[in-house]
């Protein structure tokens, strides 16, 4: 590593590396450091059973011709080891690894007002210099691990689906196997574990309202066909709330005939993936009753696949658990089936809570439960948790952790005062969990990779946003977020799945394509709300 960098990049994932291509192609001097040990970022650490991409292709790549021309996938939602393989392939067409310092955790960093320069220190106790630092670490960067009494006792094996092992494989087959929590990584695990397992007992705290995900094989030949439309989609990614190629729904729900909604739901079903979610009439995120008789379809087509009554009250209970859309939803193959098992038990953690970890399984109020295995699929601190992990001092003596404390303050969800030349990418108060990564990571990339070329023409060695871009920026985001049902949830988009954590909804609600007006605004007025000099 040298020190006369002008930007050092953490994270290898999605957006590092088109942060990487895209400056390095400018003529900057770019490095990467990365925590894992091949490119790939979250698809590095996300190799538990089952785990696949809940976004279809082609939206899950970037839509460089000279990348997508030559390769094709096997599957709508590929899984761990073909997104492992689609970094390779991009690495070998663009050469990044090269610039990539591997197996490097970013620990900590601090401006040098003198110089104008970042010091980023890294676990390997390597001190690394550069004008700027753009923060790519995801939303997902940071596993929650709950505070359950008794766990350093269990005698079994415990994992977090974010710290499996590499090899992948651990051998799931008579074992008998706890799994708390059913969000994404639990659903999957879950699709897994219940068909090997002698028993597999779920722990749920909130019923998901997980869609199925209708995946399918992808021949060659179809995609070489399908290949003339790629450039539409991926045109068509910013016009789209979430960045998808889908036109927007104009269409509500309480203005068609019951035959007419269930029609479009009924297609929006079997188009499967995030259609029902992202594509739904337009109405059902505003209105109470559009959204209630949005779970009342989701309900039927749930209950139609599950065989115990009692397993149904828990999955698909009568009363929605709250408003369709505001927790993201898991995308599932055999879920229903799978828990609907002889073999699997579901266990109500609000009626049946989990009391401690015992040395050979879990204690319930209702009495023990012997395991081998105990998966916690518990989520993330996510959004801001990964940035946060790091030791991030500012200007003004004070940490990012302790900076956003009582709430997440920045400018676009790129920048945050007394952070000078720090730049964020898919952060809090950004688009980041509302939208496709590989959209965001293209979309509002190249928003921060013309901010550093303005900089760097207009021979500007600092930028900071200010104190007032923030209030407005903060309180712009709220009153999108107050216009939604978001808030009516207790999700990772609030933080609430974190003990102490300040309630804020983390991404912003307008969407990605009002976002990418606000940016283009403030760059046309030469970054309005950033101090440069």
């Amino acid at each position: 590593m040298t020190d006369d960098l002008d930007v050092i990049v953490v994270g290898a994932g999605f957006a590092g590396l088109y942060q990487l291509h895209r400056l390095r192609r400018l003529g900057f001097k770019v490095k990467v450091l990365e925590a894992g040990v091949e490119l790939g970022g979250i698809w590095y650490w996300n190799c538990y059973p089952g785990a696949r991409v809940d976004t279809h292709v082609p939206m899950y790549e970037y839509a460089m011709e000279d990348l997508w021309r030559d390769w094709t996938w096997t599957e709508r939602f590929p899984g761990w080891a073909e997104l492992r393989a689609y970094f390779r392939y991009v690495d070998s067409k663009l050469d990044l690894s090269r610039d990539v310092k591997f197996n490097t955790r970013v620990t900590g960093a601090r401006f040098d007002e003198a110089a104008r320069r970042w010091e980023v220190a890294t676990d390997g106790g390597e001190t690394v210099r550069a004008r700027f630092v753009v923060l790519c670490t995801g939303f997902a960067a940071k596993p929650y691990l709950p505070d359950f009494e008794g766990l350093d006792r269990f005698e079994g094996r415990w994992l977090h689906t974010a710290s499996w092992p590499q090899a992948g494989d651990i051998g799931l087959a008579g074992q008998r196997i706890g799994v708390i929590g059913t969000g994404a990584s639990g659903v999957q695990v879950i699709q897994e574990a219940g068909t090997v397992a002698a028993r597999l007992t779920v722990f749920q705290r909130t019923p998901m309202l997980a869609l199925p995900m209708q995946q399918r094989q992808l021949s060659a030949e179809q995609q070489a066909r399908d290949k003339a439309t790629y450039p539409a989609k991926y045109a068509a990614r910013r016009l789209n709330w979430g960045g998808y190629e889908w036109a927007k729904e104009e269409r509500e729900a309480l203005a068609l005939t019951p035959a007419e909604r269930e029609a479009v739901w009924d297609s929006l079903w079997a188009e499967g993936g995030f259609a029902f979610w992202a594509r739904n009439l337009a109405d059902i995120g505003m209105s109470e009753e559009a959204n209630r008789l949005a779970y009342d379809f989701w309900r039927r087509k749930t209950l139609a696949r599950i065989s115990d009554p009692a397993k149904a009250a828990i999955l698909a209970p009568a009363e929605p658990p709250h408003p369709v859309g505001v927790k993201r939803p898991s995308l599932e193959q055999t879920y229903y089936e799978v828990l609907s098992r002889a073999n699997v038990d579901l266990i109500d953690v609000n009626a049946t809570p989990i009391l401690e970890i015992t040395p050979r399984g879990a204690r319930t109020s209702a009495g023990e439960i012997e395991l081998d295995l105990l998966v916690l699929a518990t989520g993330f601190d996510a959004v801001t948790g990964g940035l946060t992990q790091i030791d991030i001092e500012g200007t003004h003596g004070v940490s990012l952790r302790d900076y956003w404390a009582q709430g997440v303050r920045n400018h676009l969800g790129v920048a945050s005062h007394g952070f000078p030349n720090m730049l964020m990418m898919y952060g809090p108060l950004s688009p980041s969990g509302f939208c496709n990564g590989p959209s965001c990571a293209e979309l509002q990339g190249e928003w921060l990779v013309q901010c550093l070329v303005w900089l760097r023409d207009h021979g500007v060695t600092r930028i900071e946003a200010t104190t007032e871009a923030e209030d407005a920026w903060v309180e712009h985001t709220a009153q999108r977020a107050a216009g939604t049902f978001f808030p009516r949830a207790n999700s990772w988009y609030m933080g609430a799945n974190i003990p102490g954590k300040p309630r804020q909804l983390l991404n912003y609600a307008g969407g990605a394509p009002l976002y990418l007006q606000k940016c283009a605004e403030c760059a046309q007025a030469g970054y309005a709300g950033f101090e440069v000099s």
